[in-house]
C-alpha cells in the first residue's frame, strides 16, 4: 500500500508543498562558492604523495626499514 493512500487530499497537497520546497533549499545551497585555493610547495606535494615515506623490506624474515 502507498503513502498516499492513508492521506486525504488535503494532506497530499501539503506533503507535496513541504518537498518542493526543500528541494529549492537543496539547489540554492548547492551553487559554487568561490573558495581560495590553497597554494602547496613542491615537498608538500611529494609528501602528500609518498615519495618520503619509509620503505619496509623483508630480508631473511627480519623487516628492515630502506
Amino acid at each position: 500500500m502507498k503513502f498516499a493512500d492513508h492521506l486525504n487530499k488535503e494532506q497530499i497537497r501539503k506533503f507535496n508543498q513541504l518537498r518542493h520546497t526543500s528541494r529549492n533549499q537543496k539547489e540554492r545551497k548547492q551553487m559554487p562558492v568561490a573558495k581560495k585555493k590553497e597554494k602547496l610547495s613542491r615537498r608538500e606535494l611529494e609528501c602528500l604523495m609518498g615519495k618520503h615515506m619509509d620503505i619496509y623490506k623483508r630480508v631473511n624474515g627480519a623487516v628492515r626499514r630502506r
